[in-house]
């Protein structure tokens, strides 16, 4: 018998990947929802990129309903996003912020309809924020945009009348950098010691999970890292 039962939106990048892996590990039934499979996982639910949102949502919905069936899930873990530059002087500007938009807000926001269908009571959602996103992004509008869009879409589910199940929480992780591959291939000269570690991330949705040491409903969870240890930090 599986402990339980959980989705990861965006399963195959790379927090996504160190989820499926922690949650198998712990015996769980896992489904992954990205762009290409995930071996890991028990199931996968490939999205196309070029659909339109509401096609994406369709696609989604019908594939998660036809694998869970009349099953429920301890947690949706949605940890799909990306980032991108640019000011509002970039030429890029539009498609970045255009780019942004798809990946964190289309994401959480079918993350969170499934959530409202599929979750058990007392289940979780978690959703990708960003520290930065707290104040301004001049650097990186449309990553700024997104992200603080997905804080006020936790704020929302995190009250009465939401359309959560009873007793479930939606939590938003706010990291400022996390320990991925593809950080260090960039930012190969950064300070690593305040990168937060891919595997604590998926630990913490684990104690989540298991009803251990949860925030309320609606929480900003900041993921503040100096000297290599992660505190977490509710913002206001």
């Amino acid at each position: 018998m599986a402990s339980g039962r959980v989705l990861v939106y965006g399963g195959k990048g790379a927090l996504g990947s160190a989820c499926v892996k922690l949650f198998k590990s712990k015996n769980y039934w896992v489904a992954s929802i990205d762009l290409s499979p995930n071996e890991e996982a028990d199931a996968n639910i490939v999205v196309k990129p070029a659909a339109s949102w509401t096609d994406q949502e369709q696609e989604v919905s019908t594939r998660v309903a036809e694998t869970l069936g009349d099953d429920k899930v301890d947690a949706i873990l949605c940890v799909a996003g990306g980032w991108a530059g640019g000011n509002a002087a970039s030429k890029e500007l539009i498609t970045s912020a255009d780019n942004m938009w798809k990946q964190s807000v289309w994401t959480s926001v079918i993350a969170s309809s499934l959530a409202a269908r599929h979750l058990k009571t007392g289940g979780v959602l978690t959703l990708p924020g960003a520290q930065p996103s707290l104040g301004g992004t001049p650097g990186m509008i449309g990553y700024g945009l997104a992200k603080a869009a997905v804080h006020q879409l936790v704020k929302s589910l995190g009250q009465d009348n939401s359309g959560m199940p009873p007793d479930s929480i939606a939590v938003a992780i706010l990291p400022v950098t996390l320990d991925t591959p593809m950080n260090r291939k960039w930012m190969a000269q950064a300070d690593f010691s305040t990168w937060t570690p891919l595997e604590f991330v998926a630990e913490l949705f684990a104690k989540w999970t298991g009803g251990v040491e949860r925030p309320p409903s609606g929480s900003l969870v900041q993921l503040i890292t100096k000297d290599s240890k992660t505190e977490l930090v509710l913002a206001p």
